[in-house]
């Protein structure tokens, strides 16, 4: 190849050769070496990692029902059936700042992966210039002194004034010869598609922490109205428990701790509606809105509503998890820079070309005798550098060896947190079913109270007793509910939330969508490594 390489040069520098000629001949030669040109440095393949055949904590039924073809939607959060927490979300979606930075982010590696392609391809610039000089009689070439930019004539002893005009274009370009700029798209591409899954990651996130934000407010809403009746009653219990104190029926003991029950509802109802504004501010900025302006009405009688969450094979983790696609894109990124640090060790050819028109007067510049140009190849290698390019080399192969052990680490916390969402939501789900049970009982011991008291067997304390008891109850299914609707939540966020990876879509990087069209993340880049 060198010998090749070395006569083809030399055909090109042959002093026989007309410009035209020399010119289609190095573009000849450009072409050739352009072909056989090759990439070095290590082809990508995807780490390899352990993948469960099942979900440890997964019920049977889930186990049962996996679906390789089984997925969420991508508006996951309408399975809810609360058009106000859809219109919150999709708001959040348009105005939360940090998907906007995470966009900007996304937008920014997309023009690093364009100004790299550039490269490819020649630079062209093109020139005008026109000068007037005057030297005087007096002048003397021996006194060293000289004009800028002026032309040669106007350097001699002639006195006299004189004209310069000139119009030239150059070319250069520098052959990748051993791939070093196609790794560097290969690593721009790489970067630029973990930013991609890093702002799927981004909308996701600040669509759960609204949806775990709303159905926090929402158990507060109902945790007031229960904590407020608790107080009523037990204000009711004090007065009572007052008047048989001073009948002599009840002594100052029972009056102090009817007082402590009640102060203790009254300090419980203050932490729930600091809860509450404090998860309504926090909606608010989620949004994208200052909490001054924002409001959410109350809602007491909310009904939370309990989701199946679709679960499919563990191995589709991989493709659904933003984190798991970001950390396996920067370990190929980090991959195709062993190949831009191992092409430093061979030389760089960059051939070049300018040529213009040169003349004293304007009406004769664009002639052929006027005319001026200059032709060849240009080859440069490092001879000695003192180990600077071997070193580079080790940092990226330690660079990529990290991200390859990030990456298998990230797949195990994925499934991790997968697991742990699934332990919660089965255990929830028994929590509710025995707390339904413990609030069905107390209705009907509190319907019982209340017959004994129409008959007369028992007091009016001892039924507000019992109502207090079926308040508790209630405010226990409340909030296991609650829990159990923010848990399925945070389990949808860790399978995926909708969202896939997809590398069969391909689509130029120059003619990418603007973000407001596009229809999801991932569908911009090339997920595939160049062999």
């Amino acid at each position: 190849m060198n010998t090749d390489f070395l006569s083809a040069v030399s055909a090109c520098c042959h002093p026989s050769w007309t410009s035209r000629g020399l010119w289609h001949r190095c573009l000849a030669l450009a072409a050739t070496l352009c072909i056989g040109a090759c990439a070095v440095g290590p082809d990508y393949h995807k780490p390899s990692v352990q993948i469960p055949e099942s979900f440890k904590e997964g019920a049977d039924w889930q186990r049962a029902q996996a679906n390789p073809q089984g997925s969420l939607s991508s508006d996951w959060w309408s399975v809810y059936q609360d058009d106000k927490l859809t219109q919150l979300i999709e708001q959040s979606q348009k105005a939360n700042q940090s998907i906007a930075a995470a966009e900007a982010a996304y937008r920014l590696a997309l023009a690093i992966v364009q100004a790299d392609t550039a490269n490819l391809f020649p630079l062209v610039t093109t020139g005008l210039s026109g000068r007037r000089t005057g030297v005087g009689s007096g002048f003397s070439p021996s006194t060293g002194s000289s004009i800028t930019g002026s032309s040669a004539t106007s350097t001699r002893a002639t006195s006299g004034v004189s004209n310069n005009f000139s119009a030239s274009a150059s070319a250069s370009w520098e052959l990748d010869l051993w791939g070093s700029i196609r790794r560097q798209i290969e690593a721009a591409k790489g970067s630029a598609q973990a930013t991609d899954a890093q702002l799927a990651g981004e909308r996701l996130s600040i669509a759960s922490s609204v949806a775990v934000d709303y159905f926090e407010l929402r158990r507060a809403d109902i945790d007031i109205q229960l904590l407020k009746q608790q107080q009523d009653i037990d204000s009711r219990i004090l007065d009572m428990t007052r008047a048989s104190f001073a009948q002599g029926q009840t002594s100052n003991d029972q009056v102090l701790a009817a007082q402590d029950t009640l102060e203790t509802v009254v300090a419980d109802l203050q932490s729930t509606e600091t809860t509450r504004e404090q998860d309504e501010h926090a909606i608010a900025v989620l949004v994208g809105v200052p909490p001054e302006s924002f409001a959410l009405p109350e809602v007491p009688a909310y009904a939370f509503v309990l989701p199946d969450v679709p679960l499919a094979l563990p191995s589709q983790l991989l493709e659904r998890r933003y984190d798991v696609v970001s950390a396996e894109r920067t370990a190929a990124a980090a991959n195709a820079q062993i190949g831009v640090a191992e092409a430093a060790f061979f030389p760089t050819l960059t051939l070049s070309a300018q040529g213009g028109f040169q003349h004293n007067t304007l009406a004769h510049l664009f002639s052929l005798p006027s005319r001026v140009w200059t032709l060849g190849p240009d080859l440069a290698a490092t001879i000695f550098d003192g180990g600077a390019r071997t070193a580079v080399v080790h940092e990226t192969r330690a660079i990529y060896d990290e991200d390859v052990a990030t990456y298998r680490n990230t797949v195990l916390s994925a499934f991790q947190t997968v697991e742990d969402g699934l332990s919660s939501v089965n255990h929830l789900r028994q929590q509710t079913q025995a707390f339904a049970n413990i609030l069905e009982r107390n209705q009907q011991l509190f319907a019982s109270e209340r017959a004994q008291l129409q008959a007369g067997a028992v007091s009016e304390q001892d039924l507000l007793t019992e109502q207090l008891t079926l308040l508790q109850a209630e405010q226990n299914l409340s909030d296991t509910r609650a829990l159990l609707t923010q848990g399925s939540v945070t389990l949808i966020r860790n399978l995926g939330g909708g969202w896939q990876w997809d590398d069969t879509k391909v689509s130029a990087v120059a003619g990418h969508r603007p973000q407001s069209d596009r229809a999801g993340p991932a569908e911009t880049l090339d997920a595939s490594a160049p062999k």
